[in-house]
C-alpha cells in the first residue's frame, strides 16, 4: 500500500533531524530520539571529518546587586494573620499602626538617600584633625604625631624670602658660568636618601616647608588627599615587621589628610600654597570648587573661597600680603583679599579656555603671568583693573567682567596698558611662573618645550606694552604625559641665595635641574625610581634638598649622600 503524503513528509523530517544530530556528534540522542536507521540499499556516504569542539564560556560569578528598599503596593503590604474576626474599632487600629509604621520606614528611607547625596558634596564648614583623619586608619599616637610635627614649624616665623630683581646678573658670561658651576657640582652629587608611599592615590601638588630643621613636605593627590611627609624622622618602633614591610612603608612619617571632599577625582588637589606671610598654614585649591587653609596653630580648616561646580586649577599670594588669585577651568581670573568675608570677589574672564596657572610677580606683586589651554601666556598689570568699580547691583562687592566686558575694557583708554606682552605658543601652555627675582619666567607646554624670559624691570614702571617681549631660551623638554601621568610644570626653586634655577619632571623616570639661561645643572635618579616623578618642589632654605611624588602617590626625596647613610 503506497504511503501517504503525510507519511512521506514525517520520513523526510525524522531524516534531517538525524543528519543535523549527528553533526553534532550526538548519535546516541539521534537514536534515542528518532530511533535507530534503517538499513538501506544505497550507497553510504564517506564519514565526515569531526569538526573542533568549540571553548565552553568561562562561568562568571554573578554580580551580587545590593538590595534597595522599594515601595510596595497597599494590598501587598496588608497583614497575612489578620483576624476574618476583628471588630470595626480593631480594624481602625491596625490599620494606624500598619500607617504609622509605613511613615517611619519612609522617613528612614528619606534620610538615607539625604546622606548619600551629601557625601557627594563638597564640605563647606570648619574641620578639625580627627575629622580629616577619618578616612584612613592611623595607627595609635599618629595623631599626637601630625600635631607636635606641625607645632615645631610654630617656633619662628618663616615669611617668604625674595631676591634682588639685580641678583646673580654680570657684565660677562664668565660670571654666570661660575655660579652656574658651582651650583652644578652642589646638585651633582645628589642621591636618593627617603621615598615613602605618602598619599593614597596620584600626586598632583606639592610645597616643601621653608623651616630649615626639617624636610617636611605637602603634597596634594587625586582624590583630594593632602598628605605630610617628614622625610627624615625617626620611624617609630614596631614589634613583629618584618623588612618588607618596613621597606614598603618608606623612611619618615607621614600622615594623610582628606582635606577636600568628595574622595573621588571629583576633588583633585590641584595647588599647595604655604601663607606667605609666616608659613604658619597651607593653602589648598581643588577641582571641588573650594580653596581651604589648614591652621597649623588651631589645626582647624576652613573655607576661604568657593564657586560653583568650577575646577580651581592654581591659587597664588603675594609676598607679605592678605591677598589671593585663583584660576579656573572656564577661563577666569579670581581676587580674593582675604581679610573680607569670602564672599567678596572681583573676577574676570580673561580668556575662553582654562587658565592652568597663575603666578604672581614677588618683586611687582600687581604683574602676573597666566598659562592657558587658548596657547597663550600673557603677562598682565593689575593696576587698572582692580580699580574697577564693583557692581552696584550687588551689595557683596562683588565684580564679574565677562570676557566681552574684559575684551572691550582692555580696548578703552583705561584699560590701555593691562595686557603687557603675550606669547603665543605651539600647544596648550600647562604652567608658566615667575622666578623669585621676579624678573625670569618659565613657561612648560605640550608642544614638548619649555621656554624663558627674562624681563627688564624697568619696562614694568611704565604703562606700555612691554616693547618686545620673546624667549631668550627654548629648551626641548617631552611633555607628552598622556593619561595616567599628571602634567609636568616646570617649578623655580624659592631659595633666593642660589643661582636661579627650576626643576621638572623627565619622562625616563628622572628630575631636571636646570638654570635661569637654559644650562642644564643635574639629572636626578635612581634605581628606585621606577616611574616619572612629574611633580616636583625644593626646600626654600636649603640648596641640596629636591623632592618628586609619581603617579601611585609614592615620594623620592633626593639630598646628599651622607644623609642616606
Amino acid at each position: 500500500m503506497p504511503k501517504t503524503a503525510y507519511e512521506l513528509e514525517r520520513e523526510a523530517n525524522i531524516a534531517r533531524n538525524r543528519a543535523l544530530l549527528e553533526q553534532l556528534e550526538l548519535k546516541s540522542a539521534a537514536d534515542a530520539v528518532v530511533g535507530p536507521a534503517k538499513a538501506k540499499a544505497t550507497k553510504t556516504k564517506a564519514p565526515q571529518k569531526p569538526r573542533a569542539k568549540t571553548t565552553k564560556p568561562v562561568n562568571r560569578e554573578k554580580k551580587v546587586v545590593e538590595a534597595t528598599p522599594r515601595r510596595a503596593s497597599a494590598r501587598l503590604r496588608k497583614s497575612t494573620g489578620v483576624d476574618p474576626n476583628e471588630t470595626p474599632a480593631q480594624k481602625r487600629k491596625r490599620e494606624q499602626e500598619e500607617e504609622a509604621q509605613r511613615q517611619k520606614e519612609e522617613e528612614e528611607r528619606l534620610v538615607v538617600e539625604e546622606r548619600a547625596r551629601e557625601a557627594k558634596k563638597p564640605r563647606h564648614n570648619d574641620l578639625d584633625l580627627a575629622t580629616l583623619a577619618e578616612q584612613e586608619e592611623w595607627e595609635p599616637g599618629a595623631l599626637p604625631g601630625l600635631n607636635s610635627a606641625l607645632q615645631v614649624l610654630l617656633r619662628e616665623r618663616h615669611p617668604r624670602r625674595v631676591a634682588d630683581q639685580d641678583a646673580f646678573l654680570f657684565d660677562d658670561h664668565k660670571g654666570e658660568e661660575a655660579e652656574a658651576s658651582r651650583l652644578r657640582e652642589k646638585l651633582s652629587g645628589l642621591k636618593v636618601i627617603a621615598q615613602a608611599k605618602v598619599t593614597g592615590d596620584r600626586v598632583y601638588s606639592a610645597a616643601y616647608h621653608p623651616e630649615p630643621t626639617k624636610d617636611l613636605m605637602f603634597f596634594g593627590d587625586k582624590h583630594g588627599q593632602l598628605g605630610i611627609w617628614d622625610a627624615r624622622a625617626p620611624p617609630d618602633e614596631v614589634e613583629d615587621e618584618d623588612d618588607g614591610e618596613s621597606a614598603q612603608k618608606g623612611q619618615g612619617k607621614y600622615w594623610r589628610l582628606q582635606v577636600h571632599w568628595p574622595a573621588t577625582s571629583q576633588s583633585s588637589l590641584s595647588c599647595v600654597k604655604f601663607d606667605p606671610i609666616d608659613a604658619h598654614s597651607v593653602y589648598t585649591s581643588a577641582y571641588d570648587s573650594t580653596v581651604r587653609s589648614l591652621s597649623f596653630t588651631s589645626g582647624i580648616s576652613h573655607e576661604v573661597f568657593s564657586m560653583d561646580k568650577v575646577l580651581i586649577t592654581s591659587i597664588d599670594l603675594p609676598p607679605a600680603s592678605h591677598e589671593m588669585w585663583i584660576s579656573d577651568a572656564e577661563g577666569w581670573l579670581t581676587h580674593r583679599d582675604l581679610r573680607e568675608d569670602k564672599s567678596k570677589r572681583r573676577a574676570y574672564q580673561i580668556a575662553q579656555q582654562k587658565v592652568g596657572c597663575v603666578s604672581v610677580n614677588p618683586v611687582n606683586p600687581t604683574y602676573l603671568v597666566t598659562a592657558s589651554n587658548n596657547r597663550v601666556l600673557k603677562v598682565w598689570d593689575t593696576r587698572k583693573i582692580r580699580a574697577l568699580p564693583a557692581n552696584s547691583k550687588d551689595h557683596r562687592g562683588v565684580l564679574e567682567l565677562d570676557l566681552e566686558g574684559f575684551e572691550t575694557f582692555l580696548q578703552t583708554k583705561k584699560g590701555s596698558g593691562t595686557l603687557r606682552g603675550e606669547w603665543v605658543h605651539g600647544k596648550s601652555v600647562t604652567s608658566a611662573y615667575w622666578d623669585p627675582r621676579g624678573r625670569s619666567i618659565v613657561s612648560t607646554s605640550y608642544d614638548d618645550s619649555m621656554k624663558v624670559w627674562d624681563v627688564d624691570p624697568s619696562h614694568m614702571t611704565g604703562d606700555a606694552p612691554f616693547s618686545s617681549f620673546k624667549p631668550h631660551t627654548r629648551i626641548r623638554h617631552n611633555c607628552q604625559t598622556g593619561k595616567w601621568v599628571t602634567m609636568l610644570k616646570a617649578q623655580w626653586s624659592q631659595n633666593p641665595d642660589v643661582y636661579p634655577h627650576f626643576t621638572v619632571g623627565n619622562m625616563d623616570h628622572s628630575i631636571d635641574i636646570i638654570g635661569c639661561k637654559g644650562e642644564r645643572l643635574a639629572k636626578l635618579s635612581g634605581e628606585i625610581v621606577t616611574a616619572t616623578p612629574a611633580v616636583t618642589c625644593t626646600h626654600p632654605s636649603i640648596i641640596d634638598r629636591v623632592a618628586g611624588g609619581v603617579a601611585n602617590g609614592r615620594c623620592i626625596l633626593w639630598g646628599p649622600e651622607y644623609l642616606a647613610e
